[in-house]
């Protein structure tokens, strides 16, 4: 996988940039590649923005599904040119030691500067042996930057597919603890678990005792999984929310059917009916 991506990589640049620039990037590809040591890879992620710029990437329809047909859930959408770069390579830096690579990849982070940092968590589904930089993926979430949170927990399939629970349910938490958002999170409704909604109704308790507001997206983790106390909080939540809030929770029990006994059903289908009719889905209600 990792030589395709290297091609589509350089592809898209080339046709982003000045034939100055391409030769430059594939020059530093080669060079890096080749490398004994890790100089030429930090010298070429530190140089990236400078030789290609930092535009958008702005991949049409067409080239963000061949992204997704070589790595399913690779999100490309609001990627810059610099940013493929410097996952490029990173990811040209392994020549075929997985942990070598992951050695590097996390010595690179630890004194990476933010825009790298945030660059190089992007490129995670595509590194190679995906457990061995797993550590580093979870520190990353746990910054408080909400740009490497978001460049790990957004529009990413490799939280969904490689955090155990407790790292995933973190992640989940500590969204609403930055003022992050989870619409993009991959994965979110069927990595939903009994354990993370009962950490969500807690920190809607807590909250509400303090008199500060509930995010609406919180529901969409806590009804499909709620107990009692999760029942409980969804109706505190139903009676005390404004319209938005209302129609968080609507949508949210659209996977919860077995909790209709519990409210005010027929109120509820008519903000459903209302959801529907508008194509609202999370990213509307955020």
């Amino acid at each position: 996988m990792l030589n395709e991506f290297l091609a589509l990589a350089d592809g898209w640049i080339s046709e982003r940039t000045d034939e100055r620039g391409a030769a430059w990037f594939r020059g530093a590809v080669n060079e890096v590649a080749k490398a004994s040591n890790e100089r030429p890879l930090s010298v070429a992620i530190g140089l990236a923005p400078r030789r290609l710029g930092k535009t958008d990437l702005a991949l049409p329809a067409a080239d963000l599904a061949r992204a997704e047909a070589l790595r399913p859930g690779l999100d490309l959408s609001d990627w810059s040119i610099d940013q493929l770069a410097r996952v490029a390579l990173m990811a040209g830096s392994h020549v075929g030691n997985d942990a070598d690579f992951a050695a590097r990849f996390d010595s690179f982070c630890t004194t990476a500067e933010i825009n790298e940092l945030i660059a190089l968590c992007r490129g995670l589904p595509l590194y190679p042996n995906a457990a061995l930089i797993e550590p580093r993926a979870r520190e990353a979430v746990r910054s408080g930057m909400k740009p490497v949170f978001e460049a790990v927990a957004h529009r990413n399939p490799y939280p969904r597919e490689t955090f155990a629970e407790d790292a995933w349910n973190q992640m989940v938490v500590k969204a609403f603890f930055i003022g992050s958002t989870l619409w993009p999170i991959q994965g979110l409704d069927e990595r939903a678990n009994p354990r993370l909604a009962r950490m969500l109704v807690g920190l809607a308790q807590e909250r509400w005792a303090a008199g500060r507001p509930v995010s609406g997206e919180l529901w969409r983790c806590v009804a499909p999984h709620a107990d009692g106390e999760g029942i409980a909080a969804l109706v505190h939540g139903w009676n005390a929310g404004n319209a938005k809030e209302r129609l968080a929770i609507a949508l949210a029990l659209r996977q919860a059917p077995r909790l209709k006994a519990e409210l005010p059903f027929d109120e509820i289908a008519g903000l459903q009916a209302k959801l529907r009719s508008e194509r609202s889905e999370w990213r509307d209600l955020a």
